[in-house]
C-alpha cells in the first residue's frame, strides 16, 4: 500500500494495489496452511490475525473496484 502511494498513474496505482491485494490473499492462505497444521493452535491472537487479514482484503478490494470505475469514467 505504501508503493501505491508513490503511483505516477492511476493505472500505476491500480497494478501496485493489485500487488497488494495478492500479496493479502497469499498472507491469508499461509495462515490457513498454519490452521491446518495446528501450529498457531496456541498463539492467542491467531483469530485476530485472520480477522485483520479478511478485512484488509476487503479493504484492498473496494478501493480497486472503485478506482477501476473512476478510470472508466
Amino acid at each position: 500500500m505504501e508503493e501505491a502511494q508513490a503511483a505516477h498513474s492511476k493505472k500505476d496505482f491500480i497494478a501496485k494495489l493489485e500487488i497488494a491485494a495478492k500479496e493479502a490473499r497469499e498472507t491469508r492462505y499461509w495462515l490457513r496452511l498454519f490452521d491446518s497444521q495446528e501450529l498457531l493452535a496456541d498463539y492467542q491472537d491467531y483469530k485476530y490475525l485472520r480477522e485483520e487479514i479478511e478485512e484488509i482484503i476487503k479493504i484492498l478490494n473496494s478501493i480497486l473496484i472503485s478506482t477501476k470505475n473512476n478510470l472508466r469514467n
